[in-house]
């Protein structure tokens, strides 16, 4: 008996494996890091802004062109140096409303300079009327040091001076951590009343008019 003829099959072509289409094109894994995307993240970090922004924005068009990785470390070297301006900026309004609030740059009448306060001023004029309040951190004319009480009601102008210069003495030796015999610093002295009141009547200061102060002279041994 004969067979019927078997249907012919079309011939095919056998496709390549999924796997094979993929052969040249880089996976993500194998793609490699843009280097500006790298260097603008390494160098936002200790806060160099400038340079960090400068690399963020070169790394964002090569990565686009290049299909390089990298995109996220531009974007983070970018958020870094906005917290660091951020932070900048807050520290230099703090700064200057700390200066603002303790007076620096203000001119006053000698008898309204408060104790701890730095100020500059000529020392070698008769009458101290004005001092300009400074930064005790940077060079300066003089510091205000202690407010002593002494009755001074009555006293003749030399007498004044002598109880004046003895109580600002011993509060100097307390302050700068040397007698004032000793001390190659020179010792002020503005009475702000004639009588006795709790919070002091006298205003000693310290300084030299040969040279500015750097730093409080509190314990400074000199």
């Amino acid at each position: 008996m004969t067979q019927p003829p078997l249907p012919i099959q079309p011939a095919r072509t056998p496709l390549p494996s999924a796997e094979s289409w993929l052969e040249g094109v880089p996976t993500p894994a194998e793609r490699r890091l843009d280097r500006y995307a790298v260097a603008a993240f390494v160098v936002s970090l200790p806060g160099l802004v400038p340079f960090a922004a400068v690399l963020a924005l070169v790394a964002f068009p090569r990565i686009r062109k290049s299909g390089a990785r990298g995109r996220g470390l531009a974007i983070g070297a970018l958020a870094i140096s906005c917290c660091w301006v951020i932070a900048i900026g807050v520290a230099a309004a703090l700064g200057l409303y700390g200066e603002r609030k303790a007076g620096i740059g203000r001119t006053v009448a000698i008898a309204e300079v408060h104790v701890q306060q730095c100020f500059d001023a000529d020392l070698n004029v008769a009458t101290l009327r004005v001092v300009r309040i400074a930064d005790c951190a940077v060079p300066h004319t003089g510091e205000a040091y202690a407010k002593v009480r002494a009755t001074l009601t009555g006293l003749t102008a030399e007498q004044t001076s002598t109880v004046a210069t003895q109580q600002c003495a011993t509060a100097f030796q307390a302050f700068v951590g040397k007698a004032y015999e000793r001390s190659e610093l020179d010792m002020y002295y503005v009475v702000l009343e004639d009588h006795a009141v709790a919070d002091g009547n006298v205003l000693c200061m310290v300084g030299t008019p040969r040279e500015k102060l750097s730093g409080s002279m509190r314990g400074s041994q000199r």
